[in-house]
């Protein structure tokens, strides 16, 4: 009887999602905020984010959130050097060939986020286990997890990409990731994020001039203060120009990027940070982000 309830819910859901957007979306919205979202004058960047997903033209979000398609936009656009190299694409987990990756790589599905592992041969690693978790996200239509439903045009595959070592041991447990707030061509901000781990992630807020704003976060047991430490990358420059590039034309994206050994890396670009739902920036900051999005025609 549970499982049947389950997936009526789930088959509700999914039609709420594809033919009453909106309504879904209220109703999330309402559970989370006690209010609903404000349709003709949206206010902070969240609620925008809803209206673009719901009433925007998403058309190229898909391929553009797709981890193997975006890169090859990349290369058209002349970024290929900013492309992490891709050692392998397959559609199942079975025919992923361990022996002919090398030491060290990455694998992940394309049209998700959670499903990455860093494979270490000489630690040695659980390939079974590994080919299962896969194999569950890929079964997953990644749109109906939090409402993105333009990820569910995305063909799910599985990608393994070469390693990228964090050259900074000593000061953070991982690469540094290089957030970078874009309105329209616009960079804005750069949101730096170090030492991630499933427990927490240490961030802080910069603007383009490397000035560190910890005003404008809430910090968390996840979302730790950073205290201001992470260095100026040395292509912060180049970050900014690249960033302004590919945002043009979008009311709202994020770019990401690493940098290692002085080397410039596209990470992904992203349209609905934490779904539309952050809650890692104050509500005046929220507000501030949102002024900056101008809304197309509906």
């Amino acid at each position: 009887m549970n499982g049947i309830v389950t997936r009526l819910r789930r088959f509700a859901r999914k039609m709420l999602l594809k033919y009453w957007r909106p309504c879904w979306v209220d109703r999330v919205w309402k559970n989370e905020y006690g209010y609903k979202v404000d349709w003709k004058n949206p206010r902070d960047i969240n609620e925008k984010i809803q209206w673009l997903m719901c009433y925007g033209d998403t058309s190229l979000w898909s391929d553009l959130s797709d981890k193997i398609k975006v890169k090859e936009f990349l290369e058209s656009r002349g970024y290929g050097d900013l492309v992490v190299p891709t050692l392998g694409v397959w559609e199942r987990a079975k025919d992923i060939d361990y022996d002919a990756l090398p030491e060290r790589f990455v694998l992940k599905c394309n049209h998700d986020s959670g499903s990455a592992h860093i494979i270490d041969k000489k630690k040695g690693f659980d390939k079974e286990a590994i080919n299962k978790n896969l194999d569950e996200h890929l079964k997953v239509k990644f749109g109906y997890v939090n409402g993105e439903t333009y990820y569910n045009r995305i063909k799910r595959r599985i990608l393994a990409e070469e390693y990228l070592e964090a050259k900074n041991e000593d000061f953070s447990s991982s690469i540094i990731d290089y957030k970078v707030w874009c309105f329209d061509g616009k960079p804005n901000s750069i949101w730096a994020c170090y030492s991630r781990s499933a427990e927490c992630t240490y961030v802080n807020l910069y603007d383009l001039e490397w000035n560190v704003h910890p005003e404008y976060s809430i910090f968390t047991d996840h979302y730790r203060n950073g205290e201001g430490k992470v260095p100026r990358p040395k292509t912060l420059d180049r970050m900014l120009e690249i960033a302004a590039d590919l945002s043009t034309g979008f009311p709202e994206v994020r770019v990401d990027f690493y940098e290692i050994d002085g080397h410039l890396y596209f990470g992904e670009m992203t349209f609905a940070s934490l779904a539309g739902k952050m809650n890692y920036f104050t509500p005046e900051y929220l507000k501030e982000l949102g002024d900056h999005v101008k809304l197309p025609i509906k």
